[in-house]
């Protein structure tokens, strides 16, 4: 069900959704508020898909607010996409016009579900303290894309998380395999290439950092597939080094001394697949925000 609701109200779109969710016997199941904040010229169809895809196993309410023209009179034009046309949520969409751009937190705010948690997403840009945002203020989970490492480090607040972080789960998952087949061994150094100004090899470089203590060099190497940007890791370690080397789209190498080499299969990661994941842990990423501090680490040295 696809409702239109042009220069509308808050309080008349709550009316609407109630009686529509009714009219359609949609059962109640909603895990989680889902903000997401845009611009009204992005592509407002990738966003829709995106959160279809990431909400099918966490069903969501889903406000979407497109900042418009801030120097237009105040409007509100919704969009409320009921049953199947929002996967397995509700989704309504607002553009947001006049000075009501200033004030995202006060418009969603009437449409929260009760007693649930509150997630914000940011697919087209991010805030500088996503925190402090209209609609970070909101929510205890913070979801940026793809963002500069060491500017998510410089504005980090416990509850931000960011794309570029579970885009190479798969990735880290295979390096932390490698070292548990060879915790005995000391390692010393670390050297990390990939794709220039990608914030997921500068990301797990802060990871290694913190993690190990070592210092870690980052250059710039060209990957031959969009799955990992990053092309090569090796951990300089006593009695042989270790390696994690990207073969192809599907593939890394990963190479321990004394063991036969390990191919391990790694894919590219959609949008909603990493969103997906970032649902589904609802609390502050510990691990994450020591992976940044290793990255403020690492650009001060």
């Amino acid at each position: 069900m696809i409702l239109n609701l042009p220069e509308t109200t808050t309080s008349q779109i709550a009316a609407t959704l109630a009686e529509a969710r009714e009219k359609a016997s949609v059962a109640n199941g909603r895990v989680l508020t889902l903000l997401v904040a845009a611009h009204g010229n992005d592509n407002v169809d990738v966003i829709l898909e995106t959160v279809r895809n990431a909400t099918r196993k966490n069903p969501a309410r889903v406000l979407v607010c497109l900042v418009g023209n801030p120097k237009a009179q105040p409007s509100i034009d919704a969009l409320l996409l009921i049953g199947a046309d929002a996967g397995a949520s509700e989704i309504i969409v607002m553009e947001l016009n006049g000075e009501l751009t200033e004030h995202l937190d006060a418009v969603v705010t009437p449409l929260l579900l009760p007693d649930t948690p509150i997630v914000a997403w940011w697919p087209t840009f991010s805030p500088d303290f996503p925190a402090k945002d209209q609609i970070g203020t909101l929510a205890q989970r913070r979801i940026t894309t793809y963002s500069a490492a060491t500017a998510a480090a410089e504005g980090y607040t416990p509850g931000d998380s960011d794309m570029m972080w579970s885009r190479i789960t798969a990735w880290r998952a295979v390096v932390a395999s490698a070292m548990d087949r060879c915790v005995e061994r000391e390692i010393s150094s670390v050297e990390i290439s990939g794709v220039a100004d990608d914030p997921s090899v500068d990301v797990a470089a802060g990871w290694l950092a913190s993690a190990l203590k070592v210092p870690v060099s980052r250059s710039t190497a060209p990957t031959n597939t969009d799955a990992v940007p990053i092309a090569k890791l090796t951990l300089r370690a006593s009695e042989g080094d270790i390696t994690v080397e990207t073969i192809d789209g599907n593939t890394v190498a990963v190479s321990v001394p004394n063991h036969p080499t390990m191919f391990a299969a790694m894919s590219a990661r959609t949008d909603a697949e990493c969103l997906a994941e970032e649902l589904r842990h609802l609390g502050p990423d510990a691990t994450y925000g020591r992976a940044l501090q290793g990255v403020k680490t690492h650009a001060d040295s």
